[in-house]
């Protein structure tokens, strides 16, 4: 330790010293127990060196959550819908102007509870392989590449772009190879061989890390090839720090230093579990098994330098964070608390729910309606429900737009719109049915609103019950919604149906007989608006599922199967009912004149891929235009075809763009048997389109354009 020259203030709290010397002069004067203290996420006082009470939890998964009032976007699975990498970072540029906001009033106020703070426990950028996954919602989707791209957008809207100081901490979770089942997930071993960690479970985080700069990361509960993930060496040492070169700290997910010596008994004791974990790179403990690391300095299990180094790693977010420097300093600081869920942020909710939307049917140009019908009957028991619309880990939106209010503020005066729920929110109940009938008999359309509920799907022990674990059971609509939507539709009245959910549902039925399918995701504060707006056509839908809809669990390996094989549109070679990347429009687009240059590459150099994409119909719109690639004559098992770009574009009617796109080799690489990623002699198909290639027969508007190219010379590794 050491003091200025004047004698009058420790070197910890001089701002011209770098951080790293003043946390270090910070550290050096606590005690063993003082440092314990501060390894928990509700981390007391010490008032001897002026640090003020500090409680790490916090949520901001698609709005600052759980804080009181916010705004709240699209839950994260309809953010992955928009496939809009630059809307992703403006939303999360919005979530931390709120979350800096409120954090700073809390302060004047001396509140510093949970949910006050600047380190934030998201994005979750875990792969969503199987729908039957209750947190699948929390996600980006199912891809690798997608995730990747959401999540490093999301990550860097969160920090900010500041040299010295950190906006806010984002936290990408939960590492690694974490996917359900809810139940096991405290006992689970993930078993997984190199390529599918490397190769799936692995890149999201790894692009976070890398590109992003994230500068916090959640273990997992479960074990993944034998060791808890939050306190496996392999992962959190060998791979985050020494190959990523991560320099962050890391938080343990909530209890899940308990369960190594509790559930997956690894080691006896809780001092032996808090030892291990702080040994092998885990910092912070959501818990207070940590608080044991005193006893385990004084048997021997862990050294106090080990344990420093924790210490100094969390010391480091704080001090980056500005909290031991004068407000004027930082300039996040200054961001007036009047920015919460401000009409600039609720127009950007509504933005986002817009671009979330996701056109799965529309027979015979259904949609958009007329705003002048002369009645129009709304029946489903998520219509009028503000449940759905914020999803999980959310906070509490000043003002809501459900689909019954969008639909009766968007049609004129003279439209009677009628609204029956007819049955529960479970489908269960089926007492209400004929009043559903009888309205819809009434209308010109009806508009059924189905789906599930985040008081359904979600974490364990978060969800109300009703399904038990949080986690799916089948795929369809839960109860007897199907039935209700029956006998709606055997009205004869046209039928619109409108789908809230946080996963893929088998709307098999639906899909054969309704007319016009609209799927709607949770979608925020502003869902119920973006939904009226697109079904009656002031917003032309273009938004892209990020997940694949299978027909039945019959189609599934089973769910505690981690390996890849026959997960996701990449590994799954069955007839899905909506594939991944599917989506309509009201317009219609073509795809020519697809470039790549050069057609014959040396490995470990890059491909230009460029294509004209026009929009052929009468209707300004936006296209998403996906490019996937397919190593045609790989040496090692690798997928049917992966994602590697996508641009969303807007094009007036009638004009076309040029697209560009660059394959990396990255992009072109392999995975090995032992986890090595290297790019190797073959050829590679490029397929771009609205869609997948081998799927462009679902759609009617799409087309897709297919082109080879081929890589020479000898094998390379990638880094």
């Amino acid at each position: 330790m050491r003091d200025d020259p004047q004698g009058d203030r420790p070197a910890y709290l001089d701002t011209s010293l770098p951080i790293s010397e003043r946390v270090d002069d910070l550290v050096s004067r606590m005690t063993l127990e003082e440092k314990v203290s501060q390894t928990v996420h509700a981390a007391p006082a010490i008032e001897r060196l002026g640090i003020p009470e500090y409680n790490w939890w916090n949520e901001c998964l698609h709005g600052v959550g759980r804080a009181g009032r916010a705004t709240v976007f699209p839950q994260a699975i309809g953010l992955a819908a928009t496939w809009d990498v630059e809307l992703m970072h403006r939303v999360a540029t919005a979530i931390s102007d709120e979350a800096r906001a409120k954090h700073h009033e809390f302060v004047r106020r001396g509140v510093r509870d949970m949910y006050t703070g600047l380190t934030f426990w998201s994005p979750n950028v875990n792969i969503f392989r199987d729908p039957r996954w209750g947190r699948g919602h929390e996600t980006y989707g199912e891809d690798p590449y997608l995730t990747a791209r959401m999540g490093v957008a999301f990550v860097t809207g969160l920090q900010g772009d500041d040299p010295k100081y950190l906006k806010v901490v984002a936290t990408p979770k939960h590492f690694a190879v974490h996917s359900g089942p809810e139940p096991a997930r405290h006992t689970f071993d993930a078993r997984v061989d190199q390529r599918a960690l490397r190769d799936t479970y692995l890149p999201a985080f790894e692009a976070c890390v890398r590109e992003g700069k994230a500068h916090s990361i959640m273990g997992a509960y479960n074990r993944v090839n034998g060791a808890p993930a939050c306190a496996s060496k392999a992962l959190l040492q060998d791979i985050l720090r020494d190959e990523w070169g991560f320099d962050g700290y890391v938080v343990s997910d909530c209890g899940a230093i308990r369960d190594i010596y509790e559930s997956h008994k690894v080691v006896e004791t809780p001092e032996e579990a808090a030892a291990l974990a702080v040994r092998n790179g885990c910092d912070l403990n959501c818990g207070e098994v940590f608080l044991f690391l005193v006893s385990a300095v004084q048997k021997g299990l862990l050294s106090e330098e080990e344990l420093d180094r924790s210490v100094k790693r969390l010391f480091t977010a704080r001090f980056r964070l500005g909290m031991f420097d004068p407000p004027e300093m930082v300039r996040y600081a200054q961001i007036p608390y009047e920015v919460n869920d401000c009409r600039k942020h609720r127009r950007l909710a509504l933005e986002a729910a817009r671009k979330s939307l996701v056109l799965l049917k529309n027979e015979g140009g259904l949609l958009p309606l007329r705003k002048d019908l002369d009645t129009i009957a709304v029946v489903g028991p998520y219509a009028d429900d503000r449940a759905t619309l914020r999803g999980n880990y959310n906070g509490t939106p000043a003002e809501e737009w459900t689909v019954l209010d969008g639909i009766r503020h968007k049609v004129g005066r003279r439209t009677t719109v009628l609204y029956a729920p007819g049955t529960d929110i479970t489908g269960t109940a089926t007492e209400g049915f004929g009043e559903g009938v009888t309205i819809a008999k009434q209308a010109d359309v009806a508009i059924v609103v189905l789906g599930s509920s985040p008081l359904l799907e979600g974490e364990e022990g978060a969800v109300c019950g009703l399904l038990g674990d949080g986690d799916r059971h089948s795929l369809a609509l839960p109860g007897r919604q199907e039935d209700l939507l029956k006998a709606v539709f055997a009205t004869g009245t046209p039928v619109v149906l409108v789908l809230t959910n946080g996963s893929a549902v088998a709307i098999n039925w639906a899909d054969e007989h309704v007319p016009a399918i609209l799927e709607a995701w949770y979608p925020g504060q502003a869902g119920g608006a973006a939904v009226a707006d697109a079904l009656f056509g002031d917003y032309n839908p273009a938004g892209r599922l990020p997940v694949t809809f299978y027909r039945s669990l019959e189609q599934l390996p089973p769910f505690d199967d981690y390996s890849m094989t026959g997960h996701t549109y990449r590994f799954f070679r069955g007839d899905p009912l909506y594939p991944f990347g599917y989506g309509l429009s009201y317009t219609e687009f073509r795809y020519r004149d697809l470039k790549l240059s050069p057609r014959r590459v040396a490995a470990g150099k890059t491909v230009s891929v460029s294509v004209v994409v026009e929009n052929t119909g009468g209707r300004a719109g936006e296209e998403v235009v996906q490019l996937y690639l397919t190593d045609r004559k790989a040496s090692v098992p690798v997928p049917l075809r992966q994602l590697k770009g996508f641009r969303r574009v807007r094009i007036g009617a009638g004009r076309r763009r040029r697209v560009r796109f660059t394959l990396t080799p990255r992009d072109m690489s392999i995975v090995d048997d032992s986890g090595r990623r290297l790019v190797e002699p073959g050829e590679f198909q490029v397929s771009v389109g609205g869609c997948q290639p081998e799927n462009r027969g679902a759609l009617r508007n799409v087309n897709v354009v297919t082109d080879t190219f081929e890589v020479t010379g000898d094998i390379t590794p990638v880094a």
